[in-house]
C-alpha cells in the first residue's frame, strides 16, 4: 500500500508545474515542498523513494481523485463499456493540464530500475478504474478484467502521449475503437463456448 498524507498531496500537486519544466528530480520536489509551505529539508522523509516515490503518489492521488469524481457521477445506470470510457475519460481530463509532466513521470518509469514501480502504478491504475466502474467480481475475472484494461488503458495512453496537444477528443476515439474491439472479441468467443 502506497503511503498517504494531506502533506504529500499537497506537495505533488505543488510540484507538478515544475516536474514539467524541470523533470521529476530531487531540485523538483524539494521546490514543491517549499511552494507547499513545508521545509524543503523535509522532502526526503515524505517521499524516501524520492522522484520515483512522488510519480507514485502523483498517481495514487489519480486514482483516488478520478474514484471520487465517478461517484459523484453515479455510473451504476451505465453498461459496463460505458463506465470503463467514463472513467477512462474522467482520468485523461485529470492528466490533461498535467501532460508534459506525465510524459516525464513516464520517462522514468521507463528506465530499466524503475520496472516494478511502473508495474505497481499500471496495475493501481486498472484496479482503482474497475473499482470505479463499480465492479465487484471475486473470481478469476477479476485478474483478467484488469488486465485487459490495463493494456487498453497503456495504448490509449501511447496514443494521446504522442504530441503536445492537451485534448483527449482523438485518444477517446482511440478508446472507442479498443472498446469495440473487446466487445466483438467477447461476442466471438461467447459464440464458440456455445
Amino acid at each position: 500500500m502506497i503511503e498517504r498524507s494531506d502533506i504529500r498531496d499537497r506537495i505533488v500537486r505543488a510540484m507538478l508545474p515544475l516536474a514539467a519544466e524541470q523533470g521529476w528530480t530531487w531540485a523538483a520536489l524539494r521546490a514543491g515542498a517549499r511552494a507547499a509551505g513545508e521545509d524543503p529539508a523535509l522532502a526526503e522523509s515524505h517521499f524516501p523513494t524520492g522522484p520515483v516515490g512522488a510519480i507514485e503518489a502523483w498517481f495514487d492521488l489519480l486514482n483516488r481523485e478520478m474514484e471520487q469524481a465517478a461517484a459523484a457521477e453515479g455510473l451504476a445506470g451505465l453498461r459496463i463499456p460505458a463506465r470503463i470510457r467514463r472513467v477512462v475519460e474522467l482520468r485523461l481530463r485529470a492528466l490533461a493540464p498535467h501532460k508534459r509532466a506525465l510524459r516525464r513521470a513516464m520517462a522514468i518509469l521507463a528506465l530499466p530500475w524503475n520496472t516494478g514501480a511502473a508495474l505497481r502504478a499500471a496495475a493501481r491504475a486498472a484496479d482503482s478504474m474497475w473499482h470505479a466502474a463499480g465492479d465487484t467480481s471475486a473470481d478469476f475475472s477479476w485478474y483478467t478484467r484488469r488486465a485487459t484494461l490495463a493494456g487498453i488503458y497503456a495504448a490509449t495512453l501511447a496514443y494521446w502521449m504522442r504530441d503536445d496537444d492537451p485534448d483527449i477528443a482523438g485518444a477517446m476515439a482511440f478508446l472507442d475503437r479498443r472498446l469495440a474491439d473487446l466487445g466483438r472479441l467477447n461476442r466471438r468467443r461467447g459464440r464458440a463456448a456455445a
